[in-house]
This record gives C-alpha cells, sequence and structure tokens, in this order.
C-alpha cells in the first residue's frame, strides 16, 4: 500500500514527493547565512533580475506527465550508461517533452508513476523513427524514500539531484503555498558539489563561484506586500524554502511547469527580485548522512 503523505507536505495521488523530513521539505529560513554568499551572489549578478522559465506557453518550462494505469514500459538506450539507470521507462504514447515534441533544447521527459510511487526523469530524450527511445542520461527514484543517487553520478540534471520536486507548479501556487524548495540555474559553477548535490559539472575551480547543490533564499526583509497573491506564494518559498542550483544555463532562471492558466504578465513581475535580494544558505547542520537527503529538523527549528 502507498504510504500516507503527511498533511501539508508535497504530493501526487496518494504518493509523497520525498518523505516529510526530506531536504527538499525542510524549511531553511532560520539556518546560518553561508560565509560565500556575498561572493556567490557577485558572481551570480547582483543586479540579475529573476526569470520565470515557465508560462503559459507549454513549450516554456518543463512539464510532467502522470503516468497512465497499465503504460508499456519501454526500453530506453542511455548516452550516458554508466550513471544512468538502465532498464524500461513507463512512456506514455502522448508523453509531454521539454520544449514539444521537436524542441531542441534539453529534452527532459518527467514521469510518475502514482501507483508505486515512483519518478522518472530523462535527459536529452528522442524517440527514434523505428519507435525506440534513446536519452543522454535518466534516473528512477522512490518518491517515498531519502536515497539520494550514489556520490558523484549525474541524475536527468547536473546536479545530480531529481527535477521534479524543484519546479513551480500552477496548482500549488492556486492552493496558496509551496512546501518545498525550487530549483534554478546559474551561468558559472563551481567544479564541486554540496550535499545534497551528487554531481558537479564545470571547470572553474573558482571558490567564489557557487557549486552544485548550493542553496539561496530570498532575504526575510523583501517587501512582497505590492506583488498579487500568486506571486506572494512563490516569494514565500523563496524565504521558507529557497532554490538550489540545479544546473548551468542562464543566471536566476527559475523552474517551472508550463500551464495555459498562468498569467505570463503576472508572473513576469517576479522580476522584482535581483541577485542582491537572495543569500546562500549555510545548510550542513541538516546533514544527517551525506548519502541521505533526510534532514536534522531540529537545526531547521
Amino acid at each position: 500500500p502507498s504510504p500516507v503523505p503527511t498533511p501539508g507536505s508535497p504530493q501526487i495521488g496518494t504518493c509523497p514527493i520525498f518523505p516529510a523530513d526530506n531536504v527538499w521539505n525542510t524549511p531553511i529560513d532560520h539556518l546560518p547565512k553561508n560565509s560565500h554568499s556575498d561572493a556567490y551572489v557577485n558572481s551570480i549578478g547582483s543586479n540579475r533580475k529573476i526569470h520565470p522559465d515557465f508560462g503559459s506557453d507549454l513549450s516554456n518550462g518543463i512539464p510532467f506527465n502522470v503516468v497512465p494505469p497499465g503504460t508499456q514500459p519501454l526500453p530506453v538506450n542511455f548516452d550516458n550508461s554508466d550513471e544512468s539507470d538502465r532498464g524500461s521507462y513507463p512512456i506514455p504514447p502522448a508523453v509531454l517533452i521539454e520544449g514539444g515534441l521537436q524542441g531542441t533544447g534539453d529534452r527532459h521527459v518527467l514521469l510518475i508513476d502514482a501507483q508505486q510511487c515512483l519518478l522518472y526523469e530523462l535527459f536529452a530524450a528522442q524517440q527514434g523513427s523505428n519507435g525506440a527511445w534513446s536519452a543522454g542520461s535518466g534516473i528512477r527514484m522512490d518518491l517515498t524514500s531519502n536515497a539520494l543517487r550514489p556520490a558523484g553520478l549525474t541524475s536527468a540534471d547536473a546536479a545530480g539531484l531529481p527535477i521534479f520536486q524543484g519546479l513551480v507548479k500552477y496548482d500549488e501556487v492556486a492552493s496558496g503555498q509551496i512546501d518545498h524548495a525550487l530549483r534554478f540555474t546559474v551561468q558559472h559553477s563551481q567544479k564541486a558539489y554540496i550535499w545534497p548535490a551528487r554531481h558537479q559539472a564545470s571547470n572553474n575551480t573558482d571558490q567564489n563561484v557557487p557549486p552544485m547543490g548550493a542553496r539561496f533564499r530570498l532575504r526575510a526583509d523583501f517587501d512582497i506586500s505590492g506583488y498579487s497573491p500568486a506571486n506572494q506564494v512563490i516569494m514565500k518559498a523563496l524565504k521558507r524554502y529557497g532554490m538550489f542550483v540545479a544546473d548551468n544555463g542562464s543566471s536566476m532562471y527559475l523552474s517551472g511547469v508550463p500551464d495555459t492558466r498562468w498569467n505570463d504578465d503576472d508572473l513576469h513581475q517576479l522580476n522584482g527580485m535581483a541577485g542582491s535580494d537572495f543569500e546562500a544558505v549555510d545548510e550542513s547542520s541538516l546533514q544527517l548522512s551525506p548519502d541521505s537527503a533526510r534532514a536534522n529538523a531540529s537545526a531547521a527549528r
């Protein structure tokens, strides 16, 4: 039987989106500021505006698929097979792909089996003319578990983290609350990763640029009162749960799920937040084990 999610913690169907004590679901608003914070912010750009990398255009953002029951798992051939979870993936016939069927970007495919509480994620997914699937890399994760990827291994994301949990989703914003950390990209990252990330994706050894897994929060003194209710939900999440450096890309691009219900004009008011309105967090006190995403809840208070 599927575990019952903790009230208030993220879930999909009857499945938790990782346990309530997972680091993604743990507040960081009371943790100390990272000693490298000012340098990290300067490297990202203190005047660099937040950009919502999602909206009402279905080709803008990272969609996800709740797999219909009975979907036939299909074999996937991986370019990076040594760092991927090899085997079959339950890809439905009308699968949603980042950027659309003809998209030329990262082409992430996110699949959720809500019967088994499993998350599958693919990077650079392609279906050949013969119907066979290939991808750059791919992972399978148990949504009821705090297990991390093996150290040093990538995922469908550069940081070796799951993507799905870090996305801004319309239904969560409409509900009035986001109960997890978010995901964003930076142009320059360090050749390093910190817990809970598992993988680096850079040759840059400058310790003034953030490593993969660095977590930032919107400063407590940032005034959100002039923003729309929807944007305030996102901003409150950025204050309470923050956002992880998850991939290389355009700096301060905040990831989300495309949805025709988004108000794009309203979303773009989020660019009232700039790099200087954020600070990196020292979340080392949350770590109980380097190989587990379970967080020390007492340290977060």
